[in-house]
Protein backbone atom coordinates (compact mmCIF):
# COMPACT_ATOMS: atom_id res chain seq x y z
CA UNK A 1 0.00 0.00 0.00
CA UNK A 2 1.46 3.39 -0.95
CA UNK A 3 1.68 6.53 1.19
CA UNK A 4 -1.52 8.01 -0.24
CA UNK A 5 -3.56 4.94 0.69
CA UNK A 6 -2.02 4.63 4.14
CA UNK A 7 -2.56 8.32 4.98
CA UNK A 8 -6.11 8.09 3.68
CA UNK A 9 -7.03 5.46 6.26
CA UNK A 10 -5.05 7.09 9.04
CA UNK A 11 -6.76 10.43 8.42
CA UNK A 12 -10.32 9.13 8.41
CA UNK A 13 -10.30 5.88 10.41
CA UNK A 14 -11.95 7.19 13.57
CA UNK A 15 -14.42 9.47 11.80
CA UNK A 16 -15.45 6.80 9.30
CA UNK A 17 -15.85 4.28 12.12
CA UNK A 18 -18.17 6.52 14.13
CA UNK A 19 -20.21 8.18 11.37
CA UNK A 20 -23.27 6.12 10.36
CA UNK A 21 -22.40 6.31 6.66
CA UNK A 22 -18.68 6.76 7.23
CA UNK A 23 -17.38 3.49 5.87
CA UNK A 24 -19.55 3.77 2.75
CA UNK A 25 -18.24 7.31 2.18
CA UNK A 26 -14.68 6.10 2.66
CA UNK A 27 -15.23 3.43 0.02
CA UNK A 28 -16.54 6.10 -2.35
CA UNK A 29 -13.44 8.24 -1.80
CA UNK A 30 -11.12 5.28 -2.43
CA UNK A 31 -12.78 4.61 -5.78
CA UNK A 32 -12.94 8.31 -6.68
CA UNK A 33 -9.18 8.59 -6.12
CA UNK A 34 -8.63 5.40 -8.10
CA UNK A 35 -10.57 6.76 -11.09
CA UNK A 36 -8.78 10.11 -10.92
CA UNK A 37 -5.34 8.49 -10.99
CA UNK A 38 -4.60 9.69 -7.45
CA UNK A 39 -4.55 6.39 -5.57
CA UNK A 40 -1.21 5.01 -6.80
CA UNK A 41 1.88 6.59 -8.30
CA UNK A 42 2.22 6.77 -12.06
CA UNK A 43 5.23 5.04 -13.61
CA UNK A 44 6.64 6.78 -16.73
CA UNK A 45 7.85 3.38 -17.93
CA UNK A 46 4.27 2.04 -18.22
CA UNK A 47 2.92 1.71 -21.73
CA UNK A 48 0.20 4.40 -22.10
CA UNK A 49 -3.48 3.52 -22.27
CA UNK A 50 -3.44 4.34 -25.98
CA UNK A 51 -1.31 1.23 -26.58
CA UNK A 52 -3.82 -0.90 -24.70
CA UNK A 53 -6.61 0.53 -26.86
CA UNK A 54 -4.70 -0.37 -30.03
CA UNK A 55 -4.30 -3.92 -28.76
CA UNK A 56 -8.01 -4.21 -27.87
CA UNK A 57 -8.98 -2.78 -31.27
CA UNK A 58 -6.74 -5.26 -33.13
CA UNK A 59 -8.18 -8.21 -31.17
CA UNK A 60 -11.71 -7.05 -31.93
CA UNK A 61 -11.00 -6.77 -35.65
CA UNK A 62 -9.69 -10.33 -35.59
CA UNK A 63 -12.88 -11.53 -33.90
CA UNK A 64 -14.97 -9.75 -36.54
CA UNK A 65 -12.95 -11.32 -39.38
CA UNK A 66 -13.32 -14.78 -37.88
CA UNK A 67 -17.09 -14.27 -37.56
CA UNK A 68 -17.10 -14.63 -33.79
CA UNK A 69 -18.64 -11.19 -33.23
CA UNK A 70 -20.45 -8.66 -35.39
CA UNK A 71 -18.72 -5.46 -36.44
CA UNK A 72 -19.57 -2.87 -33.76
CA UNK A 73 -21.27 0.43 -34.51
CA UNK A 74 -18.96 3.40 -34.69
CA UNK A 75 -18.86 5.28 -31.40
CA UNK A 76 -19.29 9.08 -31.29
CA UNK A 77 -16.13 11.06 -30.52
CA UNK A 78 -15.71 12.26 -26.94
CA UNK A 79 -16.46 15.98 -26.72
CA UNK A 80 -14.49 18.20 -24.31
CA UNK A 81 -17.67 19.17 -22.42
CA UNK A 82 -18.33 15.49 -21.64
CA UNK A 83 -15.06 15.00 -19.77
CA UNK A 84 -15.69 15.42 -15.99
CA UNK A 85 -12.03 15.91 -14.96
CA UNK A 86 -8.49 15.83 -16.27
CA UNK A 87 -6.59 12.54 -16.23
CA UNK A 88 -2.90 11.93 -15.52
CA UNK A 89 -0.42 11.53 -18.34
CA UNK A 90 -0.66 8.09 -19.90
CA UNK A 91 -4.39 7.74 -19.13
CA UNK A 92 -7.20 8.21 -21.64
CA UNK A 93 -10.94 8.78 -21.63
CA UNK A 94 -12.64 6.03 -23.61
CA UNK A 95 -16.18 4.84 -24.16
CA UNK A 96 -17.09 1.48 -22.63
CA UNK A 97 -18.13 0.16 -26.06
CA UNK A 98 -14.53 0.53 -27.27
CA UNK A 99 -13.17 -1.44 -24.33
CA UNK A 100 -15.47 -4.39 -23.91
CA UNK A 101 -17.68 -6.74 -25.88
CA UNK A 102 -20.83 -7.64 -24.00
CA UNK A 103 -24.17 -9.35 -24.51
CA UNK A 104 -27.61 -9.15 -22.96
CA UNK A 105 -29.44 -12.07 -21.44
CA UNK A 106 -32.87 -13.59 -21.95
CA UNK A 107 -35.68 -14.86 -19.76
CA UNK A 108 -37.62 -17.98 -20.79
CA UNK A 109 -41.37 -17.85 -20.13
CA UNK A 110 -41.53 -17.77 -16.34
CA UNK A 111 -44.80 -19.72 -16.06
CA UNK A 112 -43.82 -22.51 -18.44
CA UNK A 113 -42.44 -25.37 -16.29
CA UNK A 114 -40.73 -26.95 -19.29
CA UNK A 115 -38.09 -24.20 -19.17
CA UNK A 116 -37.19 -24.47 -15.49
CA UNK A 117 -35.83 -27.19 -13.25
CA UNK A 118 -34.83 -27.61 -9.64
CA UNK A 119 -32.50 -30.53 -10.27
CA UNK A 120 -29.83 -30.43 -12.95
CA UNK A 121 -30.00 -27.77 -15.62
CA UNK A 122 -27.82 -24.67 -15.63
CA UNK A 123 -27.92 -21.68 -13.24
CA UNK A 124 -29.81 -18.60 -14.45
CA UNK A 125 -29.13 -15.26 -12.71
CA UNK A 126 -31.47 -12.36 -12.01
CA UNK A 127 -30.59 -9.02 -10.41
CA UNK A 128 -31.76 -10.40 -7.05
CA UNK A 129 -28.99 -13.01 -7.23
CA UNK A 130 -26.26 -10.43 -7.72
CA UNK A 131 -24.40 -8.64 -4.91
CA UNK A 132 -23.90 -4.89 -5.27
CA UNK A 133 -20.25 -5.62 -5.86
CA UNK A 134 -18.97 -9.13 -5.24
CA UNK A 135 -18.98 -12.71 -6.47
CA UNK A 136 -21.92 -14.68 -7.85
CA UNK A 137 -21.82 -18.04 -6.08
CA UNK A 138 -25.28 -19.44 -6.85
CA UNK A 139 -28.65 -18.53 -8.36
CA UNK A 140 -32.21 -19.08 -7.18
CA UNK A 141 -33.32 -20.54 -10.53
CA UNK A 142 -31.98 -23.02 -13.07
CA UNK A 143 -32.95 -23.38 -16.74
CA UNK A 144 -33.64 -26.70 -18.43
CA UNK A 145 -32.06 -28.13 -21.58
CA UNK A 146 -35.27 -27.21 -23.43
CA UNK A 147 -34.87 -23.55 -22.43
CA UNK A 148 -31.26 -23.60 -23.59
CA UNK A 149 -32.06 -25.11 -26.99
CA UNK A 150 -35.34 -23.27 -27.68
CA UNK A 151 -34.86 -19.85 -26.08
CA UNK A 152 -31.32 -19.05 -25.00
CA UNK A 153 -29.55 -20.72 -27.92
CA UNK A 154 -25.99 -20.10 -26.77
CA UNK A 155 -23.48 -21.37 -24.26
CA UNK A 156 -23.67 -20.09 -20.69
CA UNK A 157 -21.47 -17.24 -19.54
CA UNK A 158 -18.30 -18.94 -18.31
CA UNK A 159 -17.09 -18.73 -14.71
CA UNK A 160 -14.74 -15.81 -14.19
CA UNK A 161 -16.79 -13.43 -16.36
CA UNK A 162 -17.87 -9.94 -15.30
CA UNK A 163 -21.61 -9.20 -15.02
CA UNK A 164 -23.34 -5.85 -14.59
CA UNK A 165 -26.99 -4.97 -13.97
CA UNK A 166 -28.35 -2.07 -16.02
CA UNK A 167 -32.06 -1.91 -15.15
CA UNK A 168 -33.71 -0.95 -11.86
CA UNK A 169 -30.59 -1.74 -9.78
CA UNK A 170 -28.01 -0.08 -12.00
CA UNK A 171 -24.35 -0.97 -11.83
CA UNK A 172 -24.35 -4.06 -9.64
CA UNK A 173 -21.13 -5.79 -10.64
CA UNK A 174 -20.22 -9.38 -9.98
CA UNK A 175 -17.59 -11.88 -11.01
CA UNK A 176 -19.41 -15.14 -11.59
CA UNK A 177 -17.84 -18.18 -9.97
CA UNK A 178 -20.16 -20.47 -11.91
CA UNK A 179 -21.16 -21.00 -15.53
CA UNK A 180 -24.52 -19.24 -15.79
CA UNK A 181 -27.16 -17.67 -17.99
CA UNK A 182 -28.78 -14.40 -16.96
CA UNK A 183 -31.83 -12.25 -17.62
CA UNK A 184 -32.19 -9.25 -19.92
CA UNK A 185 -31.51 -6.76 -17.09
CA UNK A 186 -27.90 -7.96 -16.90
CA UNK A 187 -25.04 -7.73 -19.36
CA UNK A 188 -22.04 -10.03 -19.40
CA UNK A 189 -18.63 -8.87 -20.59
CA UNK A 190 -16.36 -11.32 -22.35
CA UNK A 191 -12.84 -11.47 -23.72
CA UNK A 192 -11.66 -8.96 -21.12
CA UNK A 193 -8.04 -8.85 -20.05
CA UNK A 194 -7.81 -9.91 -16.37
CA UNK A 195 -6.47 -6.54 -15.20
CA UNK A 196 -9.10 -4.57 -17.09
CA UNK A 197 -11.84 -6.89 -15.85
CA UNK A 198 -10.98 -6.26 -12.19
CA UNK A 199 -10.54 -2.53 -12.77
CA UNK A 200 -14.02 -2.34 -14.33
CA UNK A 201 -15.35 -4.54 -11.53
CA UNK A 202 -14.43 -1.82 -9.03
CA UNK A 203 -15.42 1.31 -10.93
CA UNK A 204 -18.49 0.40 -13.02
CA UNK A 205 -21.00 0.97 -10.21
CA UNK A 206 -19.86 4.58 -9.77
CA UNK A 207 -19.61 5.15 -13.52
CA UNK A 208 -23.03 3.68 -14.31
CA UNK A 209 -24.81 5.55 -11.54
CA UNK A 210 -23.16 8.89 -12.23
CA UNK A 211 -24.61 8.89 -15.75
CA UNK A 212 -21.47 10.66 -16.94
CA UNK A 213 -22.75 10.65 -20.50
CA UNK A 214 -25.66 12.98 -21.27
CA UNK A 215 -28.90 11.01 -21.22
CA UNK A 216 -27.17 7.86 -20.01
CA UNK A 217 -29.74 7.21 -17.30
CA UNK A 218 -33.42 7.66 -18.07
CA UNK A 219 -35.59 6.78 -15.10
CA UNK A 220 -33.71 3.91 -13.50
CA UNK A 221 -32.62 2.15 -16.69
CA UNK A 222 -29.56 2.13 -18.88
CA UNK A 223 -29.95 0.84 -22.43
CA UNK A 224 -27.55 -0.85 -24.82
CA UNK A 225 -26.76 2.46 -26.50
CA UNK A 226 -26.08 4.42 -23.32
CA UNK A 227 -23.94 1.57 -21.97
CA UNK A 228 -21.74 1.81 -25.05
CA UNK A 229 -21.31 5.55 -24.51
CA UNK A 230 -20.38 5.49 -20.82
CA UNK A 231 -17.05 7.22 -20.27
CA UNK A 232 -14.31 5.19 -18.63
CA UNK A 233 -11.09 6.73 -17.25
CA UNK A 234 -8.57 4.21 -18.60
CA UNK A 235 -5.15 3.84 -16.94
CA UNK A 236 -2.17 2.01 -18.49
CA UNK A 237 -2.46 -1.75 -18.10
CA UNK A 238 0.34 -1.96 -15.51
CA UNK A 239 -1.21 0.81 -13.45
CA UNK A 240 -4.58 -0.96 -13.56
CA UNK A 241 -2.93 -3.85 -11.74
CA UNK A 242 -1.49 -1.53 -9.08
CA UNK A 243 -4.84 0.22 -8.64
CA UNK A 244 -6.74 -3.05 -8.27
CA UNK A 245 -4.19 -4.34 -5.73
CA UNK A 246 -4.44 -1.16 -3.65
CA UNK A 247 -8.24 -1.01 -3.85
CA UNK A 248 -8.40 -4.66 -2.76
CA UNK A 249 -6.31 -3.83 0.30
CA UNK A 250 -8.28 -0.73 1.20
CA UNK A 251 -11.64 -2.41 0.73
CA UNK A 252 -10.45 -5.27 2.94
CA UNK A 253 -9.63 -2.69 5.61
CA UNK A 254 -13.13 -1.23 5.19
CA UNK A 255 -14.55 -4.73 5.61
CA UNK A 256 -12.59 -5.03 8.86
CA UNK A 257 -13.98 -1.68 10.02
CA UNK A 258 -17.53 -2.85 9.33
CA UNK A 259 -16.96 -6.09 11.25
CA UNK A 260 -15.52 -4.18 14.20
CA UNK A 261 -18.43 -1.73 14.21
CA UNK A 262 -20.98 -4.53 13.95
CA UNK A 263 -19.33 -6.39 16.84
CA UNK A 264 -19.25 -3.17 18.91
CA UNK A 265 -22.91 -2.44 18.23
CA UNK A 266 -23.97 -6.01 18.99
CA UNK A 267 -22.04 -5.94 22.27
CA UNK A 268 -23.59 -2.60 23.21
CA UNK A 269 -27.08 -3.97 22.57
CA UNK A 270 -26.35 -7.21 24.44
CA UNK A 271 -24.94 -5.41 27.50
CA UNK A 272 -27.96 -3.11 27.60
CA UNK A 273 -30.40 -6.00 27.18
CA UNK A 274 -28.76 -7.82 30.10
CA UNK A 275 -28.90 -4.70 32.26
CA UNK A 276 -32.58 -4.09 31.45
CA UNK A 277 -33.41 -7.73 32.13
CA UNK A 278 -31.75 -7.52 35.53
CA UNK A 279 -33.48 -4.22 36.21
CA UNK A 280 -36.89 -5.81 35.59
CA UNK A 281 -36.15 -9.00 37.52
CA UNK A 282 -34.46 -7.61 40.65
CA UNK A 283 -35.13 -4.70 42.98
CA UNK A 284 -31.68 -4.19 44.53
CA UNK A 285 -30.77 -1.25 42.28
CA UNK A 286 -27.49 -2.71 40.99
CA UNK A 287 -28.71 -2.82 37.38
CA UNK A 288 -29.84 0.80 37.47
CA UNK A 289 -26.51 1.82 39.00
CA UNK A 290 -24.74 0.07 36.11
CA UNK A 291 -26.94 1.86 33.57
CA UNK A 292 -26.24 5.22 35.20
CA UNK A 293 -22.48 4.59 35.19
CA UNK A 294 -22.47 3.70 31.46
CA UNK A 295 -25.38 5.92 30.42
CA UNK A 296 -23.67 7.89 27.62
CA UNK A 297 -22.23 4.78 26.00
CA UNK A 298 -25.38 2.64 26.29
CA UNK A 299 -27.68 5.35 24.97
CA UNK A 300 -25.66 6.33 21.94
CA UNK A 301 -27.85 4.08 19.75
CA UNK A 302 -31.60 4.42 19.20
CA UNK A 303 -32.23 0.69 19.64
CA UNK A 304 -31.25 0.94 23.30
CA UNK A 305 -33.40 4.03 23.80
CA UNK A 306 -36.36 2.10 22.37
CA UNK A 307 -35.69 -0.71 24.87
CA UNK A 308 -35.42 1.85 27.68
CA UNK A 309 -38.89 3.16 26.77
CA UNK A 310 -40.28 -0.37 27.05
CA UNK A 311 -38.54 -0.91 30.39
CA UNK A 312 -39.95 2.34 31.78
CA UNK A 313 -43.49 1.21 30.97
CA UNK A 314 -42.82 -2.28 32.32
CA UNK A 315 -41.56 -0.86 35.62
CA UNK A 316 -44.52 1.53 35.74
CA UNK A 317 -47.20 -1.16 35.43
CA UNK A 318 -45.35 -3.39 37.91
CA UNK A 319 -45.52 -0.63 40.53
CA UNK A 320 -41.76 -0.11 40.60
CA UNK A 321 -41.40 3.29 38.98
CA UNK A 322 -42.58 5.47 41.88
CA UNK A 323 -42.85 4.89 45.61
CA UNK A 324 -46.14 3.78 47.12
CA UNK A 325 -47.76 6.06 49.69
CA UNK A 326 -49.52 4.12 52.48
CA UNK A 327 -51.88 7.07 52.90
CA UNK A 328 -53.32 6.64 49.38
CA UNK A 329 -56.85 5.16 49.32
CA UNK A 330 -56.38 1.67 47.78
CA UNK A 331 -57.48 0.68 44.30
CA UNK A 332 -60.25 -1.42 45.85
CA UNK A 333 -61.87 1.82 47.03
CA UNK A 334 -61.60 3.22 43.48
CA UNK A 335 -63.28 0.09 42.11
CA UNK A 336 -66.19 0.56 44.53
CA UNK A 337 -66.63 4.14 43.32
CA UNK A 338 -66.56 3.05 39.69
CA UNK A 339 -69.07 0.27 40.35
CA UNK A 340 -71.43 2.68 42.11
CA UNK A 341 -71.27 5.11 39.19
CA UNK A 342 -71.77 2.24 36.75
CA UNK A 343 -74.97 1.16 38.52
CA UNK A 344 -76.21 4.76 38.56
CA UNK A 345 -75.72 4.99 34.78
CA UNK A 346 -77.54 1.67 34.31
CA UNK A 347 -80.53 2.86 36.35
CA UNK A 348 -80.58 6.12 34.39
CA UNK A 349 -80.72 4.09 31.16
CA UNK A 350 -77.51 5.63 29.85
CA UNK A 351 -75.68 2.30 29.58
CA UNK A 352 -76.66 -1.34 29.52
CA UNK A 353 -75.91 -3.48 32.55
CA UNK A 354 -72.64 -5.23 31.57
CA UNK A 355 -72.37 -8.97 31.81
CA UNK A 356 -70.36 -10.16 34.82
CA UNK A 357 -66.77 -11.06 33.97
CA UNK A 358 -65.08 -14.28 35.16
CA UNK A 359 -63.14 -14.14 38.41
CA UNK A 360 -59.41 -13.69 37.92
CA UNK A 361 -57.60 -16.92 38.66
CA UNK A 362 -54.22 -16.97 40.37
CA UNK A 363 -52.55 -18.64 37.39
CA UNK A 364 -53.69 -15.80 35.10
CA UNK A 365 -51.79 -13.14 37.03
CA UNK A 366 -48.44 -12.46 35.28
CA UNK A 367 -46.72 -10.83 38.29
CA UNK A 368 -47.39 -9.62 41.81
CA UNK A 369 -48.45 -5.99 42.22
CA UNK A 370 -47.78 -3.79 45.26
CA UNK A 371 -50.07 -3.50 48.25
CA UNK A 372 -53.02 -1.24 47.46
CA UNK A 373 -53.09 -2.25 43.78
CA UNK A 374 -55.67 -4.58 42.21
CA UNK A 375 -55.64 -6.86 39.20
CA UNK A 376 -58.90 -6.28 37.30
CA UNK A 377 -60.29 -7.00 33.86
CA UNK A 378 -60.41 -3.93 31.63
CA UNK A 379 -64.19 -3.93 31.49
CA UNK A 380 -64.35 -3.94 35.31
CA UNK A 381 -62.85 -0.46 35.42
CA UNK A 382 -63.84 0.88 31.99
CA UNK A 383 -66.59 0.85 29.42
CA UNK A 384 -64.91 -1.07 26.56
CA UNK A 385 -66.81 -0.90 23.27
CA UNK A 386 -66.02 -1.15 19.58
CA UNK A 387 -67.22 0.58 16.44
CA UNK A 388 -69.36 -0.71 13.61
CA UNK A 389 -68.41 -3.94 11.88
CA UNK A 390 -70.38 -3.03 8.77
CA UNK A 391 -69.35 -0.75 5.92
CA UNK A 392 -71.81 2.13 5.57
CA UNK A 393 -72.35 3.82 2.22
CA UNK A 394 -69.71 6.46 1.62
CA UNK A 395 -70.63 10.04 0.75
CA UNK A 396 -68.65 13.03 -0.50
CA UNK A 397 -69.53 15.25 2.44
CA UNK A 398 -70.42 13.94 5.87
CA UNK A 399 -68.86 12.54 9.04
CA UNK A 400 -65.40 10.87 9.01
CA UNK A 401 -65.34 7.08 9.43
CA UNK A 402 -62.13 6.26 11.30
CA UNK A 403 -60.50 2.84 10.82
CA UNK A 404 -57.18 1.39 11.96
CA UNK A 405 -55.37 2.99 9.00
CA UNK A 406 -56.17 6.41 10.48
CA UNK A 407 -54.47 5.49 13.77
CA UNK A 408 -50.69 5.35 13.96
CA UNK A 409 -47.83 6.48 16.23
CA UNK A 410 -50.33 7.63 18.83
CA UNK A 411 -52.03 10.11 16.53
CA UNK A 412 -55.32 10.35 14.68
CA UNK A 413 -55.11 11.33 11.01
CA UNK A 414 -58.19 12.41 9.10
CA UNK A 415 -56.27 13.19 5.89
CA UNK A 416 -57.09 9.91 4.14
CA UNK A 417 -60.55 9.19 5.49
CA UNK A 418 -63.91 8.31 3.98
CA UNK A 419 -67.18 9.97 4.95
CA UNK A 420 -70.59 8.64 5.90
CA UNK A 421 -74.02 10.25 6.15
CA UNK A 422 -75.39 11.88 9.30
CA UNK A 423 -77.96 9.10 9.57
CA UNK A 424 -75.30 6.36 9.58
CA UNK A 425 -73.12 8.40 11.94
CA UNK A 426 -75.94 8.73 14.48
CA UNK A 427 -76.67 5.02 14.22
CA UNK A 428 -73.04 4.14 14.96
CA UNK A 429 -72.89 6.75 17.75
CA UNK A 430 -75.72 4.94 19.57
CA UNK A 431 -73.26 2.06 20.04
CA UNK A 432 -69.92 3.86 20.23
CA UNK A 433 -70.04 7.65 20.55
CA UNK A 434 -66.49 9.04 20.69
CA UNK A 435 -65.83 11.86 23.16
CA UNK A 436 -62.76 13.92 23.88
CA UNK A 437 -60.56 12.07 26.40
CA UNK A 438 -61.64 8.60 25.24
CA UNK A 439 -59.00 6.13 24.01
CA UNK A 440 -59.04 4.46 20.60
CA UNK A 441 -57.26 1.16 19.89
CA UNK A 442 -56.94 -0.54 16.50
CA UNK A 443 -58.41 -4.05 16.55
CA UNK A 444 -57.56 -5.36 13.07
CA UNK A 445 -54.34 -5.51 11.08
CA UNK A 446 -52.01 -3.09 12.83
CA UNK A 447 -53.23 -3.98 16.32
CA UNK A 448 -52.76 -1.35 19.01
CA UNK A 449 -51.43 2.16 18.36
CA UNK A 450 -53.61 3.52 21.20
CA UNK A 451 -54.35 7.21 21.26
CA UNK A 452 -56.20 9.64 23.48
CA UNK A 453 -58.84 11.58 21.55
CA UNK A 454 -57.92 15.25 21.81
CA UNK A 455 -60.32 16.69 19.21
CA UNK A 456 -63.91 17.85 19.37
CA UNK A 457 -64.50 16.80 15.75
CA UNK A 458 -67.36 14.31 15.51
CA UNK A 459 -66.49 11.02 13.80
CA UNK A 460 -67.51 7.37 13.78
CA UNK A 461 -65.29 4.31 14.15
CA UNK A 462 -65.12 0.96 12.41
CA UNK A 463 -63.20 -2.06 13.73
CA UNK A 464 -61.63 0.17 16.37
CA UNK A 465 -61.94 -0.35 20.13
CA UNK A 466 -63.23 2.53 22.24
CA UNK A 467 -62.27 2.88 25.92
CA UNK A 468 -64.73 5.14 27.74
CA UNK A 469 -64.80 6.06 31.41
CA UNK A 470 -67.69 5.54 33.82
CA UNK A 471 -66.18 8.31 35.96
CA UNK A 472 -64.30 11.31 34.62
CA UNK A 473 -60.57 10.83 35.30
CA UNK A 474 -61.00 7.46 36.99
CA UNK A 475 -58.91 5.62 36.10
CA UNK A 476 -56.43 8.17 34.76
CA UNK A 477 -56.72 8.02 30.96
CA UNK A 478 -53.00 8.68 30.48
CA UNK A 479 -52.11 5.78 32.78
CA UNK A 480 -54.46 3.56 30.77
CA UNK A 481 -52.91 4.83 27.54
CA UNK A 482 -49.40 3.98 28.74
CA UNK A 483 -50.60 0.57 29.85
CA UNK A 484 -52.12 -0.16 26.42
CA UNK A 485 -48.88 0.95 24.72
CA UNK A 486 -47.07 -1.55 26.96
CA UNK A 487 -49.63 -4.34 26.49
CA UNK A 488 -50.07 -4.07 22.71
CA UNK A 489 -47.07 -6.29 21.91
CA UNK A 490 -48.51 -9.14 23.99
CA UNK A 491 -51.93 -8.54 22.47
CA UNK A 492 -50.45 -8.83 18.98
CA UNK A 493 -48.66 -12.03 19.95
CA UNK A 494 -51.89 -13.60 21.25
CA UNK A 495 -54.21 -12.22 18.54
CA UNK A 496 -56.38 -14.31 16.26
CA UNK A 497 -56.65 -14.50 12.48
CA UNK A 498 -54.71 -16.51 9.92
CA UNK A 499 -54.80 -13.95 7.11
CA UNK A 500 -55.24 -10.71 9.07
CA UNK A 501 -54.58 -10.42 12.81
CA UNK A 502 -57.35 -9.13 15.03
CA UNK A 503 -58.41 -8.92 18.66
CA UNK A 504 -62.06 -9.29 19.60
CA UNK A 505 -64.11 -7.08 21.88
CA UNK A 506 -64.41 -9.97 24.33
CA UNK A 507 -60.62 -10.36 24.34
CA UNK A 508 -60.13 -6.71 25.25
CA UNK A 509 -62.88 -6.66 27.89
CA UNK A 510 -61.36 -9.67 29.64
CA UNK A 511 -57.74 -8.51 29.36
CA UNK A 512 -56.00 -8.08 32.74
CA UNK A 513 -55.20 -4.58 33.92
CA UNK A 514 -53.00 -3.69 36.97
CA UNK A 515 -54.89 -0.89 38.70
CA UNK A 516 -52.99 1.36 41.15
CA UNK A 517 -54.58 3.77 43.61
CA UNK A 518 -55.80 6.98 41.91
CA UNK A 519 -53.13 9.20 43.45
CA UNK A 520 -50.36 6.80 42.43
CA UNK A 521 -51.67 6.73 38.86
CA UNK A 522 -51.03 10.48 38.68
CA UNK A 523 -47.50 10.08 40.08
CA UNK A 524 -46.77 7.28 37.61
CA UNK A 525 -47.97 9.36 34.66
CA UNK A 526 -45.87 12.35 35.75
CA UNK A 527 -42.77 10.17 36.09
CA UNK A 528 -43.31 8.45 32.73
CA UNK A 529 -43.79 11.83 31.05
CA UNK A 530 -40.45 13.03 32.43
CA UNK A 531 -38.62 9.85 31.42
CA UNK A 532 -40.15 9.79 27.94
CA UNK A 533 -39.04 13.40 27.48
CA UNK A 534 -35.55 12.23 28.44
CA UNK A 535 -35.81 9.46 25.83
CA UNK A 536 -36.92 12.01 23.23
CA UNK A 537 -33.86 14.10 24.08
CA UNK A 538 -31.59 11.05 23.79
CA UNK A 539 -33.02 10.25 20.35
CA UNK A 540 -32.48 13.85 19.24
CA UNK A 541 -28.91 13.84 20.54
CA UNK A 542 -28.14 10.58 18.76
CA UNK A 543 -29.54 11.96 15.51
CA UNK A 544 -27.63 15.22 15.94
CA UNK A 545 -24.41 13.34 16.69
CA UNK A 546 -24.89 11.18 13.61
CA UNK A 547 -25.54 14.24 11.47
CA UNK A 548 -22.50 16.09 12.82
CA UNK A 549 -20.21 13.09 12.34
CA UNK A 550 -21.53 12.56 8.83
CA UNK A 551 -21.08 16.26 8.03
CA UNK A 552 -17.54 16.24 9.41
CA UNK A 553 -16.64 13.19 7.37
CA UNK A 554 -18.19 14.64 4.21
CA UNK A 555 -16.19 17.83 4.73
CA UNK A 556 -12.95 15.91 5.23
CA UNK A 557 -13.58 13.68 2.25
CA UNK A 558 -14.51 16.66 0.08
CA UNK A 559 -11.28 18.38 1.06
CA UNK A 560 -9.30 15.28 0.14
CA UNK A 561 -11.19 14.93 -3.15
CA UNK A 562 -10.55 18.58 -4.05
CA UNK A 563 -6.94 18.37 -2.93
CA UNK A 564 -6.39 15.24 -5.00
CA UNK A 565 -7.76 16.95 -8.12
CA UNK A 566 -5.76 20.14 -7.62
Amino acid sequence: MNDVARKLLERHFDTAFSAPDGIAKLRELILALAMQGKLVEQDPNDQPASELLKKIGAERQQLVKSGKIKAPKQLPPIKPEEVPYELPQGWQWVRLGALAVYKLGKTPASKDPIYWTENGGVPWASIADMPTRGYLQKTSKRVSKTAISNVLKHDPVPAGSLLMSFKLSIGKTAITNIDTYHNEAIISFFRLDGRLKMYLFWILYEIANSGNTKGAIKGRTLNSESIRKLLIPLPPSQEQARIVSTVDQLMARCDELEKLRKARDEQRLAVHAAAIKKLLETQNGSAWNFIQQHFSELYSVKENVAELRKAILQLAVMGRLVHQDPNDPPASQLLKEIEAEKQRLVKAGKIKNPKPLPTIKLEEVPYEVPKGWEWVRLNDALDVRDGTHDTPKYVDVGFPLVTSKNIYTGKLSLEDVKYISEEDHKKIAERSKVDKGDILFAMIGSIGNPLIVDSDIEFSIKNVALFKFFMNGKPNNRYLHYYLVHAQENMKATSSGAVQSFVSLGFLRNYLFPLPPSAEQGRIVACINQLMTLCDTLDQQIEATKDSKSALLRALLTQDGERSCA
